[in-house]
């Protein structure tokens, strides 16, 4: 099996979904580790060295929010996030500590896996300076844009934003986050989020074939954008 030597960092402390995902990913394959508080999913983390972390939130000691605060401080490593809490400044402000993928419980398993596989397959292609979304193609070391093997000419604002977009693709950035990473940190105003959809528009009018009807730059209602890893 493809994924059989991936490790997994499991962090709950409720031993029923320890159970139900430890013995379904098992079957899957995949390695597994587990912790049930913060403090010790950093320890098994560091001594470990996992593929992919999944964690709660609301935890003992040291909470799922602080614990994917202190793994982005220094690895890159896919985190994502199981919990009850599912309102939309949940998501976000786990998205924007830097989380790939967030999935409120209960949660289909089948649907587990299939976010698992997405997020290591675009960790794997991280390094990549060429990224291609159907017949769009982004080369973010020679910052050259071309849809169907045209050329398309970007301000610098738009090519960073799609840059961004590019570096991160098939995962959901938030407004602010695109605002603090393409803007800069001055930009805490949520109206400056403004700035981004003006510029989100601008790109779908020069690269999409049908911009009211979007295929590579992907509106994730209330939270954000995304760049369309499945074309």
């Amino acid at each position: 099996m493809a994924y059989a030597h991936q490790r997994i960092l499991l962090v709950d402390d409720d031993p029923g979904i320890m159970a139900a995902v430890q013995h379904a990913l098992t079957t899957y394959g995949y390695k597994m580790t587990t912790a049930t508080d913060g403090i010790e999913a950093l320890d098994v983390f560091d001594r470990e060295s996992p593929d992919l972390v999944l964690l709660d939130l609301v935890m003992p000691q040291c909470s799922g929010l602080e614990v994917c605060q202190h793994i982005r401080e220094f690895s890159s490593t896919p985190i994502i996030v199981l919990s009850i809490k599912g309102s939309e400044a949940d998501i976000v402000s786990v998205l924007e500590l830097g989380a790939d993928d967030y999935l409120v419980k209960p949660f289909r398993l089948a649907e587990l896996v299939a976010r698992m596989r997405a997020v290591l397959r675009r960790g794997s292609k991280k390094t990549a300076s060429v990224v291609v979304c159907g017949d769009l193609k982004i080369d973010t070391e020679k910052h050259m844009v071309t849809v169907r093997d045209r050329s398309v000419t970007l301000t610098p604002i738009e090519y960073a934003l799609l840059g961004e977009l590019a570096r991160n693709a098939g995962r959901v950035l938030t407004n602010h986050l695109l605002l603090q990473r393409v803007w800069g940190p001055q930009y805490n105003d949520a109206t400056e989020g403004d700035y981004v959809k003006g510029v989100i528009r601008r790109l779908r009018v020069k690269l999409e074939p049908d911009p009211a009807h979007p295929r590579y730059i992907i509106t994730e209602p209330h939270l954000g954008y995304r760049l369309s890893d499945s074309l």
